[in-house]
């Protein structure tokens, strides 16, 4: 069923979905790495395709920036388009110091700032965590390409410049990088019965001060982006 956020056709979506935060990032890879890639949705740019990657089919949209943005969107097609993977490829802003620039960060649980998890009534405080298939088969897909990622605790933050300056003190509890979409995408796999796996590519270090430009971001980041797609061919196969 079409949406008010999304237009796309039932069937239109595959059960594995990569869902970069840019709608130029979602271009990017249906054009790059896409066989037969389809527009199927458009709803306010945020652009979705569906095609193939090594026979298998495989879509890719954008999120936006945002819990409340990922929150819409990975709801929408877990309950409404039957996908059953939402694979985040998106940026993160180093907080460890034992990250640099382009370096690829798998995020096994997701801390955060935000109240999104208040909406499901709990009792105490949920803890959002990516779904382990997807996640080993990441760690496998990526060795095999002869990528060892970083594997640990991202921080899903709602604000991007915080006044208070004191995101370096999650990395003082081991968390490795800084993004603002991951914890609502777990939260929404869990409620959903579904699976998610953030997987980020430093685009700047908060402990440094380097950082990528814009361009950079939407057409380099191409080592997490071929993961993704690995991960989606061999969940096609389980």
């Amino acid at each position: 069923m079409a949406t008010p956020h999304n237009e796309a056709p039932q069937g239109a979506f595959a059960k594995t979905v990569l869902m970069p935060g840019d709608p130029l990032r979602a271009k990017f890879i249906a054009e790059t790495f896409l066989q037969d890639a389809k527009l199927v949705n458009n709803v306010r740019g945020v652009q979705g395709y569906t095609g193939t990657y090594q026979g298998t089919p495989v879509s890719v949209m954008a999120s936006g920036m945002g819990m409340p943005s990922i929150g819409i969107y990975s709801h929408e097609l877990f309950h409404f388009y039957d996908v059953d993977n939402i694979i985040r490829v998106g940026s993160a802003g180093a907080i460890s110091p034992k990250l640099k620039l382009r370096d690829v960060v798998f995020g096994q649980g997701s801390c955060t700032d935000s109240n999104y998890a208040h909406q499901f009534g709990l009792s105490g405080t949920f803890a959002p965590i990516a779904d382990f298939t997807l996640l080993e088969t990441a760690i496998a897909v990526a060795r095999r390409l002869g990528i060892e990622p970083a594997v640990g605790n991202l921080l899903s933050s709602d604000v991007f410049y915080n006044k208070a300056g004191n995101t370096l003190d999650w990395g003082k509890m081991g968390v490795l990088a800084a993004e603002m979409e991951s914890a609502a995408l777990y939260c929404n796999a869990a409620e959903a019965g579904k699976r998610a796996l953030a997987i980020c590519t430093i685009s700047d270090s908060l402990v440094t001060g380097e950082e990528l430009p814009a361009a950079d971001r939407q057409t380099t980041f191409t080592q997490m982006m071929e993961i993704a797609l690995g991960v989606a061919v061999e969940m096609a196969k389980k």
